[in-house]
């Protein structure tokens, strides 16, 4: 009841006109480095970070916020409109965005990301406002140990994802695992595979590999399907948000589920949205009853990535507010506006400036209703960029990949490598392996490595992990997991050969 009574009285703090004027920009803001490939929304919120020197506390956090929320959501329009994840957290919204937006979809494929974006976040803070100690006491129970378990087992979801063609899709895995080797060791800090290059003692950057491999393949593909024709993709009109109400009640499950694995991701430092959204798509996929639409177009794989990605939202607060342990890059960013404004994260932040803290949960509420209204509101203009003609719009999408890796760390490497990895993806495309396994290896490969090197240094033996209850769990669900994967994939093969 006391959290009610602080909760409404932080409600009525933030909705004064400034406030209000501050957070609708913020969102804005996020939106627009969300939605551009290479600008991220850690890089909006420390864009914004010296703006909020001369505001106070509350109006400071919650701008930050604001922007945090529009960086995060932001990432689903250039993912179905373009095929090019705007963020990390929204590599897997591409699977089957990306199809519904070719096929005159793309307005109810925004709809339903739009609005389970909210609902995720929306979750997210529900569960931050009420349990934030309860599971920050939970997620200090996590050491490498938990989390290299927790990587294994995602990174056996490739069995899953490779269904039907189980040697391409480890084979296409293999090579993501091969290129996450490239560059300086963790923990020791060897150089491997560097071939005396220094632009590779960094290895390859997350968002350059993503937007070749699926931005500039797609361009690649796409120029070559052409054959000189000039077309536009149609667009089917809708109403609403372009889904019914029995179709919403049908994806509840899903974003229930998706949900929880994103609010659990979040709260474990390092992991990030990324993995949560591809960890709800297969998820999602595997307990379909229809698995083979996903990567087809299926609305389902939208609202388990976006309901995930966006709950770790606020996931990734809860260790931030209460531990004052970053759960990501953009908390990292948010922990440095607390320090700005004189607060300290931590336990001690409930009990001395409860004021700031129920005020960012009511910001965080009414940032998502912004958001909700702002994209809802810009749906209809972010389709337009489908009117425009293929052959026009192509060189205009390679300029902001370039434009978007170079943004990323000012380097011209990452260009570089943008290009490699759209050869790589199209080489993929021409030989049928999927990509999907490749990009699940590629992100999940160095935190396993890295949790997995650091296990062993606390626990002196990789057997020593199997004390762990939490590793055991999620390491005998993966090995079961890859069993019954390999179980379907023989009996189905045997059933072919008899056929």
């Amino acid at each position: 009841m006391q959290a009610l009574g602080l909760l409404g009285n932080a409600f009525i703090g933030i909705l004064n006109p400034t406030s209000v004027l501050m957070m609708v920009a913020g969102v804005a803001i996020g939106i627009v480095f969300g939605s551009i490939p290479g600008l991220s929304a850690s890089m909006a919120v420390a864009l914004m970070l010296p703006l909020t020197f001369s505001m106070t506390a509350s109006l400071g956090m919650n701008t930050l916020v604001a922007v945090y929320i529009g960086g995060i959501s932001g990432g689903l329009i250039s993912a179905i409109l373009l095929n090019m994840p705007g963020t990390a957290s929204s590599i897997a919204t591409t699977f089957d965005g990306y199809p519904m937006a070719q096929k005159g979809e793309a307005m109810k494929a925004l709809g339903v990301g739009i609005v389970f974006s909210a609902m995720g976040s929306i979750f997210s803070f529900i569960v931050l406002t009420f349990c934030a100690p309860l599971l920050a006491d939970v997620a200090l129970k996590f050491t490498p140990a938990e989390n290299f378990g927790i990587c294994f087992f995602a990174l056996t979801m490739v069995a899953i994802l490779s269904s039907g063609n189980m040697i391409r899709g480890l084979l296409a895995g293999l090579f993501g695992l091969m290129f996450t080797m490239i560059g300086m060791a963790p923990i020791d800090g060897t150089a491997r595979f560097t071939f005396g290059n220094a632009s590779l003692m960094a290895g390859f950057d997350t968002l350059p590999t993503l937007i070749g491999i699926f931005a500039i393949s797609d361009i690649l593909c796409t120029a070559e399907s052409m054959g000189g024709k000039i077309e536009t993709i149609p667009i089917k009109k809708v109403k609403g948000f372009g889904f019914s109400v029995k179709e919403f009640i049908s994806f509840l499950p899903n974003f229930l589920r998706s949900a929880l694995i994103g609010t659990g991701i979040g709260i474990l430092p390092g992991i990030g949205g990324s993995t949560s959204g591809m960890l709800s798509y297969v998820t999602a996929k595997n307990m379909s009853k229809h698995p083979e639409e996903f990567g087809k177009g299926c609305p389902e794989g939208i609202v388990a990535t976006e309901s995930a990605n966006n709950a770790t939202i606020g996931g990734a607060m809860i260790p931030l507010l209460v531990l004052g342990i970053p759960g990501d890059g953009v908390t990292a960013m948010m922990l440095g506006g607390f320090l700005i404004h004189g607060l300290s994260a931590g336990p001690l932040l409930f009990v001395k400036n409860a004021d700031v803290v129920y005020g960012i949960f009511a910001a965080c509420m009414f940032c998502t209703l912004i958001m909700l209204v702002v994209e809802w509101t810009c749906i209809k203009g972010f389709v337009q960029v489908l009117k425009v003609p293929k052959h026009i719009l192509l060189p205009l999408i390679l300029v902001l990949c370039a434009v978007g890796a170079f943004a990323t760390n000012n380097r011209i490497f990452d260009v570089q490598s943008i290009l490699i990895f759209g050869i790589i993806g199209y080489i993929y495309h021409k030989f049928s392996l999927p990509t999907t396994p490749f990009v699940l290896c590629f992100l999940i490969g160095e935190m396993l490595e890295t949790y997995l090197r650091r296990g062993i240094m606390q626990y002196k033996s990789f057997a020593a992990f199997f004390a762990r209850p939490i590793f055991d769990f999620f390491f005998f669900i993966a090995i079961a997991v890859l069993c019954w994967s390999v179980f379907k994939e023989v009996r189905a093969f045997t059933a072919k050969k008899k056929a």
